[in-house]
């Protein structure tokens, strides 16, 4: 849905590491906000199920998001590059619960513990 429009990913590591490239041109900043542009928590919420679902290879939803934390605005126009560390363990009852951070340098901007399953 965001992938290869809003950000694309760089690099993405078996260790669930991924590098991740933002669109500061994207229409959203236009809008959020104009003059001030910063990455709506939802779209970085988006683009951890996108890199977890690159790393599966299968369509997730989302289920539970317990525990999210928008630590720091990001500004695509300073910080065009994020780095998410994301780990999970697939459940026999066959969730998957998914934890991690994303940030650039070493200022986090976002950390998350969720659940998904395969749609």
């Amino acid at each position: 849905m965001l992938k290869d429009n809003f950000y694309t990913i760089q690099e993405l590591d078996s260790n669930g590491v991924a590098i991740l490239e933002l669109n500061a041109a994207h229409q959203i900043f236009g809008g959020h906000f104009p003059g001030q542009p910063v990455v709506p928590g939802v779209c970085l919420m988006q683009m951890v199920k996108e890199v977890l679902e690159e790393r599966l290879q299968t369509k997730t939803r989302l289920t539970q998001a317990a525990n999210l934390k928008f630590i720091s605005p990001v500004d695509p126009r300073v910080t065009p590059q994020l780095q998410l560390n994301v780990s999970y363990t697939q459940l026999e009852d066959g969730i998957i619960k998914a934890s991690g951070s994303m940030k650039w340098g070493e200022t986090v901007c976002f950390k998350f513990q969720g659940n998904f399953v395969v749609v």
